[in-house]
This record gives C-alpha cells, sequence and structure tokens, in this order.
C-alpha cells in the first residue's frame, strides 16, 4: 500500500493515489476506500484494478486538511494503509485508522525548475 501526493500550483488541492499493491489485496477482488472525503462510504469509491494485480484510485482532496481513511476489501474485509502517514484510534471501534496528511511542506511547494530547451545548433549542410 502506498500514496502519492502532488499539489496544485496554488497548494489548495492535493491529488492523493491511493494504492494497495498486489501482495497487500489478499487475493481480493473489489476494493473501495471509505473516508472523511466521502462521507464513509464503503461503496462510493472504488479502486480500479491494474493488470499487476494492485488497486488505485487518485482523489483532489482539500490541501490543508487530514483525512482518516480505511479499505474495503471484497465488501467484508476492514484494513489500513501499511504506509499511511499516520495512524489514529478509531472512535467507534477498537481499531485504528490511516490517515493522509495533505498539509503541504515547504519542499511540496517548490517550483521545478523550468527546462531549458537544447541549445540551436547552427549546422551548415555542405555539398559535395
Amino acid at each position: 500500500m502506498a500514496l502519492k501526493k502532488a499539489y496544485s500550483p496554488d497548494a489548495k488541492i492535493c491529488k492523493v493515489t491511493f494504492i494497495v499493491e498486489k501482495e497487500a489485496t489478499r487475493g481480493a477482488q473489489n476494493i473501495s476506500i471509505a473516508g472523511d472525503f466521502n462521507s464513509w462510504s464503503s461503496t462510493e469509491t472504488p479502486l480500479k484494478k491494474a493488470k499487476d494485480g494492485s488497486f488505485s484510485v487518485t482523489l483532489e482532496l482539500e490541501a490543508g486538511k487530514e483525512y482518516q481513511y480505511r479499505y474495503l476489501l471484497d465488501g467484508s474485509r476492514w484494513e489500513n494503509d501499511w504506509k499511511a502517514d499516520k495512524y489514529i484510534p478509531a472512535p467507534f471501534s477498537n481499531t485504528d485508522n490511516s490517515v493522509v496528511i495533505c498539509i503541504p511542506t515547504e519542499k511540496d511547494l517548490e517550483k521545478p525548475a523550468a527546462k531549458k530547451a537544447p541549445a540551436k545548433r547552427n549546422c551548415k549542410k555542405t555539398a559535395k
């Protein structure tokens, strides 16, 4: 399981890709994600299965917040993200919830250096 984050240029949106690697699926045929961002709906946000057996979904979340979530495998088995940013106790059960932190750091806000176009070379063709 993994998280990939990218911030919009104005740092107001955090695009998060939630990934469940094949090894973590434990043979699941369907995986969905439930969390603060979808009112803990177990059906609203399914992950898409890739050719390599992993599952993923990308969500645009409001930056500056933390979001709790869990994965639901085959509609019956709840799992945490093994690589979540942190974990906190769930309010209604004796378990923890995964947390993704969408608060940009200075490094997240650094603009990548503009790529320079290769210098034009003056090549003169000579007649033979």
